[in-house]
C-alpha cells in the first residue's frame, strides 16, 4: 500500500468527478453501516474500481477524513462564507455578524450528516482510533479557513483587536455553533427563539472580548 500512497492523486475533471462519486458513496455507507464496511464495498456504490478508491486516497483513514471534511464544508457553505466575507465592507460590524452567524447556526441545524458523523466516530472509536485522530484534525478546531480570515482582515482593518486567531475562532464555535452540535447530540434541538438569543447575545460576547469600540 506504500506505493500506492506515495504517488500523486489523480488529477482533471474526469478524476475530479471520481473523486466526488467516491467520498459521496463512503458518506453514505459509513453513515449507514460503520467504519467497517469494505472499500470494495464503497468502489461499488461510486461506480469505481477499488483500485481507483486507493489510487485518490490512499487509505479508509484518508477517505473517512475526506467525508468528514467534505460534511464540514457542505456546513459551513456558499452562503455561510458569503457572509463571512461581507464582514470586511460592512457599515454596521454588529448586524454583519449577526447575518454571518444566522446562516452558519442556520446550516449547522440543518444538516444532519454532521451529527451523524460525530455519532459514528464516538461509536467507532474504541475499535478505530485513528478516526478520532482524522476527526480532531479536520473537525470544527481546525476546519475554519474562512472564519479565520475574517478575523484576520477585520483585525488588520482595525475594528477587531484578535491577538489569538486560533482561540477566538474556537471561542465563537463555543459560542455559536456548539450548543446546537451538542444538544443535537443528544435530541434535543434548540427552538427558533432560542436559537436567535444565543446568537444575539454570543455576537454581543464575542464582540465584547475583540471589538474595538470603532
Amino acid at each position: 500500500m506504500s506505493g500506492t500512497e506515495s504517488k500523486p492523486a489523480p488529477s482533471g475533471p474526469r478524476a475530479a468527478r471520481k473523486r466526488r462519486a467516491i467520498v459521496e458513496a463512503a458518506r453514505t455507507l459509513f453513515l449507514r453501516d460503520g467504519f467497517g464496511v469494505g472499500m470494495d464495498a464503497i468502489a461499488a456504490e461510486a461506480g469505481v474500481s477499488k483500485v481507483t478508491v486507493y489510487n485518490h486516497f490512499g487509505s479508509k483513514e484518508a477517505l473517512f477524513t475526506a467525508v468528514v471534511t467534505g460534511a464540514l464544508d457542505d456546513v459551513l457553505g456558499e452562503d455561510s462564507s458569503a457572509a463571512l466575507a461581507r464582514l470586511a465592507d460592512a457599515d454596521d460590524l454588529r448586524a454583519a455578524f449577526l447575518e454571518a452567524a444566522r446562516a452558519w447556526v442556520g446550516a449547522v441545524r440543518t444538516n444532519q450528516d454532521v451529527a451523524a458523523l460525530r455519532s459514528l466516530v464516538a461509536t467507532e472509536l474504541h475499535r478505530f482510533p485513528q478516526l478520532g485522530e482524522a476527526w480532531r484534525e479536520h473537525g470544527a478546531a481546525a476546519h475554519h479557513p474562512a472564519v479565520a480570515e475574517a478575523l484576520r482582515v477585520l483585525t488588520d482593518q482595525g475594528r477587531l483587536r484578535v491577538p489569538d486567531v486560533e482561540v477566538a475562532v474556537i471561542q465563537l464555535y463555543a459560542l455559536l455553533v456548539f450548543p446546537h452540535m451538542v444538544f443535537g447530540q443528544y435530541g434535543a434541538d434548540l427552538d427558533a427563539e432560542l436559537t436567535e438569543r444565543l446568537l444575539t447575545s454570543g455576537v454581543d460576547m464575542f464582540l465584547g472580548a475583540y471589538g474595538t469600540g470603532g
